[in-house]
């Protein structure tokens, strides 16, 4: 049985949660590998609409396990937050596991993110605030906080106080804030201890062990290829690995185990935050896009940039990724345009190109080559099988699947949990 990724294949907020949650009843585990509450999933089932931050989406699958890999950084107040909300409307939460390996986001983490973005003033990165750079940042310096050192008090204060020595003196002397209180933090991280301990595991093993089992694990990314912190649109990018070589560092398990890599791609393309969009509309064509698909960031609240789909960045996921399957979503919200731009190549100083440029200048200065394709104005969101969409919306999504170098697997029609079109299965 498969052990798959399921990642987003432009700059987040693709869909990856309808995806995951419509493979997440067939599948046993469903893992988030990187990222923190910066991520944001809608999930639609029946009349009932879910926005997920930092739990997997499987959460909402009855029998299958969530797991938080160690690759995630874990706010524990958010976490806390979520699973009662969810427990509340009736979702049994208790099936989660969480990394004792995984670092934990401390009040002093977001501190540090939004003095630092107020101070970068128009060159900032556009964070969501969260503390979520800071964590990863700690973790790479070594002097991070994990979720294991909950449960040993003395470990936890020699590394609140390590922390915050230096840290200290940046809020204060730079920054002009106070300083912050070790035994404050201390106090509220060892709050958090009793609650979540019993969801914490060793979830490199338990992977490992499901796999060999013969079980299907799904690993899913938060925001996209776009935005990882290699390979992305840097410096306006995250700060973790959203592809699909992630998925090995931040869950434990060898790249052997991976059987299948997913794509998940927007019929047009949306990004948040700042940083370079060939494809983004200014125009009533981009206000239209942003009110009939809803682009509003689940995670941020902030509006969503919008434009026409790019194939340059569909061609380039499907290259980092190894992509072997793409799962195209909001096919619907194109319904009633005449014709339908998408852009195939870049222009850049008079010359054509036709892959995602490595010069970060080349790329800011890259403008969008489109051919147009015929559009349709027929109503898509019952249609149960590929033969059913208008011939038109048949021919954008061949033209798509051609030009982004891997087949279109399934088609979102529409936001619920059923209005989806699969063509081939993933399992």
């Amino acid at each position: 049985m498969p052990a798959l990724v399921l990642l987003g294949a432009q700059w987040g907020d693709e869909g990856k949660g309808k995806a995951t949650d419509l493979l997440g009843g067939s599948v046993d585990y469903v893992v988030r590998y990187q990222g923190g509450n910066n991520a944001g999933h809608t999930v639609v089932v029946g009349d009932q609409k879910y926005a997920l931050h930092l739990l997997p989406s499987g959460i909402l699958s009855p029998g299958c396990t969530p797991v938080i890999g160690n690759g995630v950084v874990v706010d524990p107040a958010v976490l806390l937050s979520e699973l009662s909300g969810l427990q509340e409307r009736g979702v049994d939460t208790s099936k989660l596991l969480l990394s004792g390996n995984a670092h934990l986001i401390t009040p002093y983490h977001t501190t540090v993110d939004k003095v630092t973005e107020r101070f970068l003033g128009k060159r900032k990165i556009g964070t969501t605030g969260r503390g979520i750079g800071p964590t990863y940042a700690d973790k790479i310096n070594r002097v991070g906080i994990r979720v294991q050192d909950l449960f040993d008090e003395s470990i936890l204060r020699q590394k609140v106080e390590a922390a915050l020595d230096f840290k200290n003196q940046m809020l204060v002397k730079l920054y002009n804030r106070r300083a912050i209180a070790a035994d404050q933090v201390l106090e509220e991280l060892l709050g958090y201890a009793d609650e979540l301990r019993g969801f914490v595991a060793d979830t490199t093993l338990v992977l490992n062990d499901a796999i060999d089992e013969g079980k299907v694990v799904l690993f899913e990314g938060g925001q996209g290829t776009l935005l990882d912190v290699d390979h992305g649109t840097y410096p306006f990018v995250t700060s973790s690995n959203p592809t699909a070589g992630g998925a090995c560092t931040g869950a434990g398990v060898g790249p052997t185990k991976i059987s299948r890599v997913i794509g998940i791609l927007k019929a047009y393309t949306t990004r948040v935050g700042a940083g370079p969009f060939p494809t983004e509309l200014f125009d009533e064509d981009g206000e239209a896009l942003r009110r009939i698909g809803g682009e509003r960031g689940v995670t941020t609240g902030r509006d969503r940039r919008c434009g026409w789909f790019d194939a340059v960045i569909a061609r380039y996921a499907t290259r980092v990724n190894g992509l072997t399957d793409f799962f195209l979503t909001k096919l619907d919200v194109l319904t009633g345009w005449e014709r339908i731009p998408v852009c195939v190549a870049y222009e850049i100083d008079g010359k054509r190109v036709e892959e995602l440029p490595y010069n970060q200048t080349d790329f800011h200065h890259a403008k969008p080559v489109y051919e147009m394709l015929p559009g349709w104005s027929e109503d898509i969101s019952k249609a149960k099988t590929f033969e059913e969409l208008p011939k038109n919306a048949q021919r954008y999504v061949k033209a798509l699947e051609e030009m982004s170098g891997a087949p279109i697997s399934a088609i979102g029609v529409g936001p619920g949990r059923t209005e989806t079109i699969e063509i081939n299965s993933f399992l």
